[in-house]
């Protein structure tokens, strides 16, 4: 077969070590994809937690640097474009250069990006080298993926995706509460710096566990489609970043970019369908189990990681809490997650993820539709259960969509699938983002009174100018305005049960071009 001979030209295929042979055979994960597995999540715990460290430190950024705070958030949005932009590319290098010495240069390249930003001297000098940080950790997702399919196997997938899925999970949580404790123990430098010694020892084990790269590329890279992708991609988002800032669509600064952007993408698509490997491979959709995972990713992520600043910004601005606080307060989501994704993984490798998804979301949406009652009392061990409720069900979704989609796909493929589910896990967790972020502006300044009570938590003398009752009606408007998103966020969960009906729901067989012999990247 065709596919078997790129595998094997692409890998070494070797008689299967006892302690790698379980990816076939044992129950368990083996020490030697363990080990694997804790170098791969150090490196996507610096990668995730940094994209939500930085949002606690935007104020301070514009304190220290005396700046506006909409050119304060081009920290984020800087780092979030590099990301973009260099996914793409990570399944052809992955080919050419290798896996394992791909992942320690992309960790060289976010820790001394991480270095440099820590100096920064304006806010000019933070963005150019948060753009540097970004172009190393938008590698480290994807090739953390394909390196640990490839030391599992097919059988083993969806449990190695439950390892990796955990701080996944528990960076939009832990990033606020690491970064306030920083920040206000320390200084903010020290969210960058935190990030060197971690780095270091994650690049000496990487050199020391990662099997040996032999890669013996096959494919001509796709200059063509770089051109039109990775701007492409780039221009799209910046433009659905900027949504929230204008406060609109129609916009020049959200349609000029988003409009350019689009139409590079579509370009994109017609010329990755008559080339022979593109950059981003397209035919990847013409698996099913991929086709239908793929749709489950995108509506999960724009309402999972939309949702997700609405509770900490719900604590601060109607609650009053600090942004520490606000992040222990989220921590049961993380909680429930870590307990469920462990058994999801098993039990996905056992049945195939289609009832293991299909309940993960409607637990999860049982939480959210709590969360769509929200009002400005509401008792805080009412909203622990229900966020613990949601953790539940997040440890049954999200990693176990992405072993639909990695599972089925061949030793050749995993790269490729590995970068696609990333582009689209970034494209639409921006889009959810914009959208509630519209959304819950919009029913915010529909009330005056619900911005003056969110103000008189930073300048009590708003508070004092109110007429009696005033403040505590204002608070209840704003309460009902996050509520109210919830609804949004709510819909499409429920929209995500549509293609998540339709993945397997049966043990995958394994993919061809992998069989008895397991591929083992070297």
């Amino acid at each position: 077969m065709l596919v078997l001979e790129r595998s094997t030209w692409q890998a070494e295929a070797v008689t299967t070590p006892p302690d790698i042979a379980a990816g076939s055979a044992d129950d368990k994960l083996d020490a030697g994809v363990l080990k694997i597995a804790g170098v791969v999540v150090l490196g996507a715990i610096m990668s995730i937690l940094d994209i939500t460290v930085v949002t606690v430190a935007i104020p301070r950024f514009q304190e220290e640097f005396h700046t506006t705070y909409a050119i304060a958030a081009w920290s984020m949005t800087g780092y979030t474009l590099a990301l973009a932009t260099v996914i793409p590319l990570t399944g052809w290098a992955a080919d050419r250069f290798g896996t394992k010495r791909l992942y320690m240069a992309a960790l060289i390249f976010f820790v001394l990006g991480s270095v440099l930003c820590s100096t920064a001297w304006n806010i000019n000098s933070l963005i150019a080298f948060r753009v540097i940080q970004g172009l190393g950790g938008g590698m480290l997702m994807p090739l953390g993926m394909t390196i640990m399919t490839h030391a599992a196997g097919p059988a083993r997938i969806g449990r190695v995706m439950a390892v990796l899925g955990v701080p996944m999970l528990l960076g939009p949580i832990m990033g606020p509460i690491l970064g306030g404790w920083l920040i206000d123990s320390y200084s903010w430098h020290w969210i960058f710096l935190i990030n060197l010694p971690i780095g270091i020892v994650a690049l000496i084990l990487a050199a020391i566990i990662f099997p040996k790269d032999n890669p013996q590329p096959s494919e001509s890279f796709d200059f063509v489609g770089m051109l039109l992708a990775s701007p492409g991609l780039a221009a799209f988002l910046y433009g659905v970043s900027s949504i929230p800032g204008e406060g609109t669509v129609a916009s020049a600064k959200v349609l000029i970019p988003a409009g350019i952007g689009l139409a590079l993408l579509v370009a994109f698509v017609f010329h990755a369908l008559r080339t022979e490997h593109p950059l981003i491979d397209l035919h990847l959709f013409q698996n099913k189990s991929l086709r239908y995972a793929v749709l489950t990713m995108t509506l999960f992520a724009m309402a999972f990681f939309g949702s997700g600043l609405l509770l900490p910004s719900y604590l601060q601005q109607v609650r009053g809490e600090s942004t520490l606080m606000a992040g222990l307060l989220i921590a049961p989501q993380g909680l429930g997650a870590m307990l469920t994704m462990p058994i999801a993984g098993r039990l996905v490798d056992k049945i195939g993820p289609g009832k293991i998804v299909l309940t993960g979301i409607s637990v999860l949406s049982i939480g959210m539709a709590f969360l769509t009652q929200v009002k400005a009392d509401t008792p805080y061990p009412m909203l622990i259960g229900a966020l613990f409720v949601m953790g539940l069900g997040m440890g049954c979704t999200m990693m176990p969509t992405m072993t639909a989609a990695i599972q089925t796909l061949t030793h050749a493929q995993v790269a490729r699938g590995s970068t696609l589910m990333n582009i689209i896990n970034q494209t639409a967790g921006s889009i959810g983002t914009a959208t509630i972020s519209v959304v819950l502006t919009s029913l915010l300044n529909k009330h005056a009174l619900a911005g003056a009570a969110i103000a008189s938590h930073y300048n009590p003398k708003v508070g004092q100018d109110l007429p009696p009752g005033a403040l505590d009606e204002g608070f209840d408007l704003a309460a009902q305005a996050f509520a109210h998103t919830f609804i949004v966020a709510l819909v499409l969960l429920l929209l995500t049960l549509i293609p998540a009906f339709f993945l397997p729901r049966v043990k995958p067989k394994s993919p061809e071009g992998i069989g008895a012999t397991t591929v083992v990247a070297h």
